[in-house]
């Protein structure tokens, strides 16, 4: 039976080849869900699916796309954002 700290469904059970051609269990945290976007809810592509600590590690410009509204609102719901900024 695994540890105590290991039983949770927030962990995933990965199994991996160690030298010694020996199969080991190893627990992983899940992947976070993919970012959404604030307006449509859809999926923002060129936002990372990482946990905070790795997010953490990443430069500025791999978090989020790099123009405007990046990693909050999708292209077609930032384009259409811009424009209504622009007509008013």
């Amino acid at each position: 039976m695994p540890a105590p700290r290991l039983r949770s469904r927030s962990l995933r059970k990965v199994f991996r080849k160690v030298p010694g051609n020996r199969v080991s269990l190893q627990y992983k945290r899940r992947k976070h869900k993919a970012a959404r976007c604030g307006s449509c809810g859809n999926v923002l592509h060129g936002a990372p699916r990482a946990l905070p600590f790795q997010m953490k590690s990443l430069p500025k410009t791999k978090r989020r796309p790099e123009r405007p509204y990046g990693g909050v609102l999708c292209s077609r719901c930032m384009r259409q954002e811009i424009v209504n900024k622009i007509r008013q």
